[in-house]
């Protein structure tokens, strides 16, 4: 007698089907002579189909990997707390160093120093008096401020002979700046009876005080 094995599904029927198959090939599947026939039934062959659940499915999704960080975006940096600063010998904060700024030096104050040139004299309507002018030059770091000049004015004779040396005194034309030029004339004139017809002045001498 045979046994009949049941598959539920579709496997079961592809299995109850081929063996059918294999007793009408054979003639010998459950009927025949009195003795009856047996006939070996092997295993099935393996269906290349694919079978499909016949049940309820659920779908479970794999877990994936998460990231630490979200996508796109980057981790905060972190303030080495003042413990770490300590350790590495570095600050958490870090200050520009300051810009050295130079300190102007203050020039030297020089005295005013007063040069001057030969006078230079020119005749006038009357021989006891002449127009002597004189240039000043102040090479100093200060100006002058007040100052004379002294005219030593000699008396010739017709003869040439240096009579007499008569002295005036006039005031500098100042202010006079540092580094600046300047220049005056000034009338010397003498007493009119010291030079008698015939004589005249020369002013040759001078010298000058300032401060």
């Amino acid at each position: 007698m045979l046994r009949s094995t049941w598959t539920t599904g579709r496997r079961g029927a592809l299995l109850g089907a081929s063996a059918a198959v294999v007793c009408a090939t054979l003639t010998a599947c459950g009927g025949g002579d009195s003795g009856g026939g047996y006939v070996a039934v092997g295993p099935p062959r393996p269906s290349t189909t694919p079978v499909q659940p016949t049940g309820s499915v659920t779908l479970v999704p794999l877990d994936t990997p998460k990231s630490p960080h979200p996508t796109g975006t980057s981790a905060p940096a972190r303030s080495p707390s003042p413990s770490e600063g300590a350790k590495s010998g570095r600050s958490s904060t870090h200050s520009p160093s300051p810009t050295p700024t130079a300190v102007p030096t203050k020039a030297p104050v020089t005295p005013a120093a007063l040069s001057w040139g030969a006078p230079v004299r020119a005749a006038t309507d009357h021989r006891w008096c002449e127009d002597v002018t004189l240039s000043f030059h102040n090479s100093g770091g200060t100006a002058v401020r007040s100052g004379t000049v002294s005219f030593g004015t000699h008396i010739i004779g017709a003869l040439g002979i240096d009579w007499a040396t008569i002295d005036s005194t006039e005031q500098l034309p100042v202010p006079i700046a540092p580094g600046a030029r300047e220049q005056k004339t000034w009338t010397v004139c003498v007493d009119a009876w010291r030079v008698p017809l015939g004589m005249h002045i020369e002013t040759r001498d001078v010298s000058v005080q300032w401060k």
